[in-house]
């Protein structure tokens, strides 16, 4: 029997921001911290987050039908998902990176057409500025980023403190390691390790802030520099998160290249990523983040395990492999 054909499919895609946009408001106005404090009806979410009372309920209702909620009679409460990652006051916040698309890469993705026409970005360099030099600049947006940043490696962290070979080692760096997410989950998980991150100068205070505060600062480290510029540290182990895809092909081998340079005989790189899958059917978020390089970078792209293998051993890697981590990531491993 044939299936029917139905445009349900299609309308839920091309309709989706309606619910993404739903959600990166809720996560604006504070929602999911306001209802970690207890149970809420309508009329006082309204109140404390100074909604007006005529949408409301549909606003609310919406996000129980979209997963991020539950209402439990007349009082609406989080999702245990919701509730654990979307409280700001919680360590396990991944808020910052939606905080980020909400400000900055929903409008810019509107020209999304544009940028497949022209291949060029279309956020700040539209209008002659460099968002990084800026963001760099300003102490209380930096750390912002850094924090969204650490939203979007957690889950990847985690699942690389569990699942790397961790004993054969007892040192490893976090190259662009922003706050320094990944590196705590991994000291966390092996106290035999020495660790560290690499950054630009900028980030050392925010990154020790927040080792500081996981009571790591004598085993995990800030390294300052330029990876571009600056030898890599020498380490066992050296870690690049959400770092290649941001960079044109000759970038992304250079980068290899020094990472092999610094690491002893027997050494691992590992590169976590949305790595997209060989046959490019699957991972759609990783094919999506590549749009995203284009939106936000002149020739970055998100890249398969089979590219990234072949990358490495063109640099001097003897062997590699591809493992999944959580959700749509993804590392690859190369040893020297």
């Amino acid at each position: 029997m044939r299936r029917r054909l139905a445009p349900d499919g299609i309308m839920q895609l091309g309709l989706g921001f309606w619910g993404s946009k739903t959600l990166l408001s809720a996560v604006e106005l504070g929602l999911f911290s306001e209802l970690a404090k207890g149970p809420l009806d309508a009329s006082t979410i309204a109140q404390r987050l100074g909604l007006h009372q005529r949408s409301v309920r549909d606003f609310l209702d919406a996000l129980v039908a979209l997963g991020m909620l539950e209402r439990r009679g007349a009082r609406y409460v989080n999702t245990r998902e919701s509730g654990f990652f979307l409280d700001r006051a919680r360590p396990s916040y991944v808020g910052g990176m939606l905080e980020m698309a909400n400000a900055r890469l929903y409008p810019f993705w509107g020209s999304l057409t544009e940028a497949l026409r022209t291949g060029l970005p279309q956020n700040e360099a539209k209008r002659g500025e460099n968002f990084f030099t800026a963001l760099y600049a300003a102490p209380h947006r930096l750390e912002g980023f850094l924090k969204a940043m650490t939203g979007g490696s957690l889950g990847a962290g985690m699942a690389i403190a569990k699942r790397f070979p961790w004993k054969k080692y007892r040192s490893f760096v976090d190259i662009g390691t922003a706050q320094g997410g990944v590196a705590v989950q991994v000291a966390l998980a092996h106290r035999h390790l020495e660790g560290g991150g690499m950054d630009l100068p900028v980030v050392r205070a925010i990154f020790e802030a927040y080792v500081r505060s996981h009571g790591l600062e004598g085993r995990v480290h800030f390294h300052p520099g330029d990876f571009f510029k600056d030898p890599l540290p020498k380490s066992d182990v050296l870690i690049m998160g959400h770092i290649l895809h941001d960079w044109n092909l000759d970038e992304k081998r250079m980068l290899l290249k020094k990472a092999y340079d610094a690491l002893p005989a027997g050494g691992a790189l590992i590169i976590h990523e949305a790595i997209i899958d060989d046959a490019r059917k699957q991972n759609a978020l990783g094919l999506l983040m590549s749009l995203n390089m284009l939106i936000e970078t002149p020739g970055g792209f998100d890249f398969t395990g089979a590219d990234c293998k072949e990358w490495m051993k063109e640099v001097g890697f003897r062997k590699t492999r591809v493992e999944r981590l959580a959700g749509p990531d993804s590392m690859v491993v190369g040893i020297k």
